[in-house]
């Protein structure tokens, strides 16, 4: 009963155990992909909540689950395809933050308007 909740994101769920993955693919993808999410703040302050040693646990888990399927090479709708590519991942990731989102502070969505303004190529490198 309690896998029924996640038919379907099992490698997701798998790679969101791997923080350090999720952190280095995350960036990876984030530059390449920038330019064309309409959602890139919404991620970019989950991602920072994600990562945040003040946010609890379960927060954590639901939103490293939603950046992990972000991330994945493989998708419901494949991100190559313009205008619906990420709807897939958009509709993750704003179900994850509707369950978790009081705890998504000012402070991750400043860092996330500062990473969009001086470039994901600097803020990857101070990630690093």
């Amino acid at each position: 009963m309690a896998a029924e909740h996640s038919v379907g994101f099992e490698p997701a769920d798998r790679l969101a155990e791997d923080r350090e993955s999720v952190r280095r693919r995350f960036w990876r993808k984030l530059k390449r992909v920038a330019a064309h999410l309409p959602f890139a703040e919404d991620l970019l302050a989950a991602y920072y909540c994600a990562f945040d040693r003040q946010t609890p646990r379960h927060v954590q888990a639901a939103l490293l689950g939603a950046i992990a399927y972000f991330i994945l090479p493989f998708d419901f709708v494949a991100d190559v395809m313009p205008v619906l590519g990420f709807a897939d991942d958009a509709a993750v990731l704003a179900t994850a933050i509707r369950m978790v989102a009081g705890h998504i502070t000012n402070e991750h969505r400043e860092a996330a308007r500062a990473v969009l303004k001086r470039g994901v190529d600097e803020a990857e490198m101070d990630a690093a």
